[in-house]
């Protein structure tokens, strides 16, 4: 068996970048940036205030509560027409542009309106507060972003607050998918019949493609015939970036896709150190990456997320492949296989400032329903074997922003 840090090394190493292009803003979210990003002027443009309320001078307010005039009203979107003089004070909205003179904002439920005119300022407020200053968040000509960035909401974001149309990113990748096996039945089948299960593999991985930014060819169950896989394999290798499936990689006599494979050349397969997921082919078809992945569905979702969603980010160029690690006690006892990197399905939580971690169910490759009540993997390394209660030990959240690059998981 081959360890897994080898085997994501090599996939990483063979991997193509994908073509750099130009979209629009709304159509990037999973994408990553290829350019760095400046700001083209101060954010915010322009001195503004925090909150609804009074603009004013901080010294007429030291000895509040104290009476002033108010001279006007600025609404967000709107240039103030007057400045804010000793002894009075200009309504302000929040967002609204400061008034020359003011240098502070008494927030509205500080204040009375005593009528006249007038307001009673009930509680005082050191000068500047309330107020943003022009460009506090960013400077004009700061690096809001770089080269090598994944972009989610917070990101777009910032793009649109620095005006970034249509930025710079690497193509969205296609990924051509699909199962195989003639056991397999569409998963709207209603009645099995007897040895039939339906194919939930294909499902699985469309969301972790679409998870992953990625768009999805169905290529749809492929019976065990050579003909048909290697029609199916020649279209999905000259129309895709990628190329992902489940099933027929491991040693038995109707492991076609292995057979196949090895035939057309250019694909390795291999026994990786790890359970679930240890059958896995990897190689290129014509020069396009190729993953087969085992079929049963656990180790599908396990291989994926250790193999295929890394090398989707690397292929968009992302600084970060890896999800976090996070160090938590465990709760249930489990004995593992000292030879592999085992990935027991998990349900992590945080208590007293702490990560707990316990098993969630039937660990078997096929045992969906622990995988579905599970909210990580709890990573038991090679060599250990045996975890038990009160032990630490590494866990990877499901649905995590990626945090560690490549240099982190594999060195080099």
């Amino acid at each position: 068996m081959i360890p897994i840090t080898d085997i994501q090394r090599q996939i990483l190493d063979g991997l193509p970048l994908l073509p750099i292009t130009r979209i629009g803003l709304r159509e990037t979210r999973g994408l990553v940036l290829a350019e760095d990003v400046a700001a083209s002027g101060d954010i915010p443009p322009f001195a503004n205030s925090a909150m609804d309320g009074f603009a004013v001078i901080a010294a007429d307010i030291v000895d509040a509560p104290v009476e002033l005039l108010v001279t006007g009203v600025i609404a967000a979107g709107a240039m103030p027409e007057g400045a804010v003089t000793s002894g009075t004070a200009i309504k302000i909205m929040t967002g609204a542009p400061m008034p020359a003179g003011a240098d502070t904002v008494v927030k509205v439920e500080d204040t009375q309106d005593i009528g006249g005119g007038r307001v009673l300022i009930v509680n005082g407020a050191p000068r500047g507060t309330a107020i943003r200053a022009a460009g506090s968040d960013v400077s004009d000509g700061t690096v809001v972003m770089r080269a090598g960035t994944r972009l989610d909401s917070p990101q777009l974001g910032l793009l649109a607050t620095v005006g970034v149309a249509w930025p710079q990113v690497r193509k969205r990748p296609v990924v051509g998918l699909f199962s195989t096996g003639d056991e397999l039945v569409p998963h709207e089948t209603a009645a099995l019949q007897p040895g039939f299960i339906r194919d939930s593999n294909r499902l699985t991985m469309r969301a972790l493609v679409e998870e992953a930014g990625g768009i999805v060819v169905d290529y749809g169950i492929v019976p065990d015939r050579e003909e048909v896989l290697r029609s199916v394999l020649g279209h999905a290798a000259n129309t895709c970036d990628l190329v992902v499936t489940s099933g027929g990689v491991s040693m038995g006599d109707f492991d076609i896709v292995k057979s196949v494979l090895t035939e057309i050349g250019g694909v390795d397969f291999v026994k990786v150190a790890m359970q679930p997921g240890k059958p896995l082919g990897f190689g290129h078809l014509d020069g396009t990456p190729f993953f087969g992945l085992p079929g049963n569905p656990v180790s599908v979702f396990v291989s994926f997320l250790q193999f295929v969603r890394p090398a989707m980010f690397a292929m968009m160029g992302a600084d970060y492949l890896y999800p976090p690690v996070v160090k938590a006690e465990m709760q249930s006892d489990r004995s593992t296989a000292p030879d592999k990197t085992v990935f027991l399905r998990g349900f992590a939580e945080q208590r007293q400032g702490r990560h707990t971690v316990e098993i969630s169910g039937g660990q078997q490759s096929h045992m969906m329903m622990a995988l579905s009540d599970a909210n990580c993997l709890i990573v038991v390394p090679v060599g250990v074997g045996d975890v038990c209660v009160g032990d630490e030990v590494d866990v990877v959240m499901f649905g995590g922003r990626e945090t560690r690059t490549r240099k982190e998981v594999l060195g080099g």
